[in-house]
């Protein structure tokens, strides 16, 4: 590391990243560069003679914590990797299984995510003979998880009167009995929800000091991303582990909370000096990037918040255009409007799709739009869309790769017992559960004995039982090669394989391609791991990383498109062009946020919004809408009349704000313009479609000799292998790949666009 590594900070970044005395709240201001200065304080504490294996640094998102490592590896090489960083989750679940004896777990428990979850909740409610139509599952799971966030067990939460009389108010007065089985059934099924692994942490923190003091031993640093965001659970888990020694470094923003519905608390942040006495705080100003009216602007909305932590962002920037504030007469027009602005924006500009994105505050405002872009030919993307790891067929294998990690699964169990068909009905299901719940023991114990014969069940059913165990058994007890190759005799010897490929419909034929996609990211999944570790992953370590992964670590697919998205999706994203729509009261704000404390946070979110633009953002509202299959009038929003005149060029008459706009009257411009009419049309997207043959999981790979810049037998350099020559590169596109032969570690074969290969003059080694 270079002895001038922190030249390129502000003089605000380096005071932060060089301060080690205590406690520090750095305040981030958007677009301010907060990762740099988290990745330049852990290289600081490694240059000042910290241990990296004694830095922990916890993040939100798994893409955040990868970025963050990879770019302090790029300066100090593979130490990088021995940092504790990833998310909360993450880095906790590893913990708990460390500790999972003294809770009452194996090493090997599952963790549930937002659909097991409702299933086994689903699985509750039935037992108890509840009306699921009274006690919504949304709303059950959302109760059940705000309680755990506030670490409320389920025996507090009987014993708290104001709970209960909430739950009756709401109809819900058995909300306490749901709770309390369902923790039992997760115990049972030795599993853990996402709300358990910051729940049951802080659980083994309180019951055994001793393994507290262990980890707080362990630990010399702590760091903590986007802290405006961190619930009471995830507070409480920093004031435990570095509450005496004090050496915690917190980065955030308070004008960017805006997850309180999760159960953030902006507390936490504003309050952060009182939690940790002698703190120290530290405000990054300078937005690096957005253009000084967006900033400008931003700021002046911001101002009216009461709670908040004052700070005058600005940019260095240039002027740029004003915001443009367009009224229409409809939610239609509006669509239509955007459309044409994108249309006109890029016959004069030539600029890609992708420079732009429409943010709206519920997902049910993306409809028009998609019409508007369709007729238009704008290719676009609904962003935080069905997650790849949601779609039945994917979920399908990894309840299979559950059950077999952890045989006493039992909503895994359920989900594949019958599928594909195997002839085991509900009937014989029914009994199991039946049998499992009288005696206390999960699905697969009582299958194990459906051999010794068990009450009630046909000689035919036993039989076809007992095939399925012996199933799940032998894909437990064989040998393979890598992960890929168990993944693929998984689905294979599973039947999922042929009952796919069976089917030839154009649904038929997606769901093929997600399972071989599944396969290649398992592939992937086994190189990079290889690459870190230096040892092969195993089926648990692999579920264990996808059940972690979010909707905010989705990455944008190849292609050029414009990106629809929530305002809440958009947090932390950035794009040249911005359209911010649907601006109207009971709209944006929400009328779910009536409250001081909630509009506020709506506030928040516009603020949000903004500054997401890096060169323009344009907001709209409409004069009316279709609501409850009616037109109704609506109302421009509140917020807009505290952006600062200065700054917005309204083309919005006087009578359309209502009579508060101090700003000259313009004409609503609703002409919409017809040179889309003369743009080329979209390339249609090709689709690549593989002949199935007898074994369809496997691709067959297409060798080249060259690859983008590089070719057979170039020379090139590795972040963590070093200097090494192409053997041969395959596959095409994401799928593209080298083996390299290195000098010091040897042979690897190394996915392109995660290896980040460059050439290297043989001349120069």
């Amino acid at each position: 590391m270079s002895e001038d590594y922190l030249s390129s900070l502000n003089d605000s970044q380096k005071a932060a990243v060089l301060y080690n005395d205590g406690p520090a709240l750095v305040i981030a201001g958007a677009g301010s560069g907060k990762t740099r200065v988290l990745v330049y304080k852990l290289l600081h504490l490694i240059r000042s003679g910290y241990d990296p294996a004694r830095l922990m640094a916890l993040t939100f998102t798994n893409k955040a914590a990868k970025e963050m490592k990879e770019r302090v590896a790029s300066e100090i090489g593979p130490a990088a990797y021995r940092i504790q960083m990833g998310t909360f989750h993450s880095v906790f679940s590893r913990i708990l299984r460390e500790n999972a004896t003294h809770l009452g777990y194996t090493r090997d428990f599952s963790i549930y995510d937002t659909n097991d979850t409702k299933s086994l909740l689903r699985h509750v409610m039935k037992r108890m003979n509840i009306d699921d139509k009274v006690y919504r599952l949304n709303a059950v799971q959302h109760r059940i998880s705000m309680a755990k966030n506030q670490l409320i067990s389920p025996e507090s939460y009987a014993a708290n009167k104001d709970l209960s009389r909430y739950d009756i108010d709401c109809r819900m007065p058995r909300m306490a009995e749901i709770y309390s089985l369902y923790t039992i059934l997760c115990k049972q099924n030795n599993a853990m929800d996402f709300d358990d692994l910051l729940f049951k942490i802080n659980v083994l923190f309180r019951d055994f000091p001793d393994v507290l003091q262990t980890y707080c031993d362990r630990i010399d640093y702590l760091l903590i991303d986007e802290y405006q965001d961190t619930n009471f659970a995830q507070y409480l888990i920093a004031r435990q582990l570095m509450g005496e020694k004090g050496k915690v470094f917190v980065v955030g923003d308070d004008a960017q909370s805006i997850y309180s519905f999760r159960g953030a608390k902006l507390e936490n942040i504003l309050g952060f000096s009182k939690s940790f006495p002698g703190s120290k705080l530290f405000k990054l100003e300078e937005n690096y990037r957005s253009t000084q009216s967006i900033v400008n602007a931003a700021n002046s909305l911001i101002a009216h918040n009461e709670g908040r932590i004052p700070k005058q962002v600005f940019s260095n920037k240039q002027v740029g255009e004003r915001i443009r504030l367009t009224g229409c007469l409809s939610g239609y027009l509006e669509a239509y409007t955007v459309a044409d602005s994108i249309v006109e924006r890029r016959m004069q500009e030539h600029c890609p799709y992708s420079d732009f994105a429409i943010l709206y505050r519920t997902n049910a405002q993306s409809r028009v739009f998609e019409e508007a872009f369709r007729k238009h030919n704008i290719p676009f993307r609904i962003y935080g869309g069905l997650s790849f790891y949601s779609r039945k067929e994917i979920k399908d294998v990894l309840a299979y790769f559950r059950l077999i990690v952890n045989p006493n699964d039992d909503e895994a169990l359920r989900r594949v017992i019958n599928y594909p068909k195997r002839g085991i009905g509900d009937t014989t299901l029914s009994r199991l559960n039946e049998i499992a719940t009288a005696s206390s023991r999960s699905l697969w114990d009582v299958l194990s004995e459906s051999q010794k014969g068990l009450p009630d069940l046909s000689a035919t059913a036993r039989r076809r039982l007992g095939e399925f165990v012996s199933l799940i058994r032998e894909l437990q007890e064989s040998e393979y090669e890598s992960l890929y190759e168990q993944a693929a005799d998984v689905v294979k010897r599973s039947g999922i394989s042929a009952e796919i490929f069976s089917d030839k419909s154009i649904e038929g034929i997606s769901r093929q391609e997600n399972l071989k996609e599944l396969l290649n990211g398992i592939e992937e999944y086994g190189t990079s791991y290889a690459e870190e570790r230096g040892e092969k992953p195993s089926l648990g370590t692999f579920l264990n990383e996808v059940v972690l992964l979010t909707d905010q670590d989705t990455e944008g697919v190849v292609g050029d498109y414009v990106t629809l998205m929530t305002v809440h999706a958009a947090k932390g994203l950035e794009f040249k062009h911005i359209f911010i729509v649907g601006m109207e009261e009971n709209l944006f704000p929400s009328m779910m946020n009536a409250t001081e404390q909630g509009l506020e946070e709506e506030r928040r979110l516009f603020y949000v919004a903004i500054t997401r633009a890096k060169e323009s953002c344009h907001i709209s509202f409409a004069a009316e809408r279709s609501r409850n299959g009616r037109t109704e009038r609506s109302r421009p929003s509140r917020f807009l009349h505290e952006l600062d005149d200065a700054y917005v060029e309204r083309r919005v008459p006087q009578e359309m704000l209502g009579g508060h706009s101090q700003g000259d009257e313009l004409p609503i411009h609703f002409s919409r313009s017809d040179a889309f009419e003369r743009l080329p049309q979209p390339e249609p997207i090709r689709r690549r479609l593989v002949r199935v043959g007898s074994s369809p999981v496997h691709d067959e790979r297409m060798v080249h000799q060259q690859i983008g810049d590089l070719c057979v037998g170039d020379t090139v350099a590795h972040a963590r292998f070093g200097i090494g020559i192409i053997e041969s590169l395959e596959g095409e596109g994401d799928n593209a790949k080298a083996e390299v032969s290195f000098q010091q570690v040897g042979r690897k074969r190394l996915l392109l666009r995660f290896a980040k290969l460059s050439k290297v003059e043989k001349d120069s080694i």
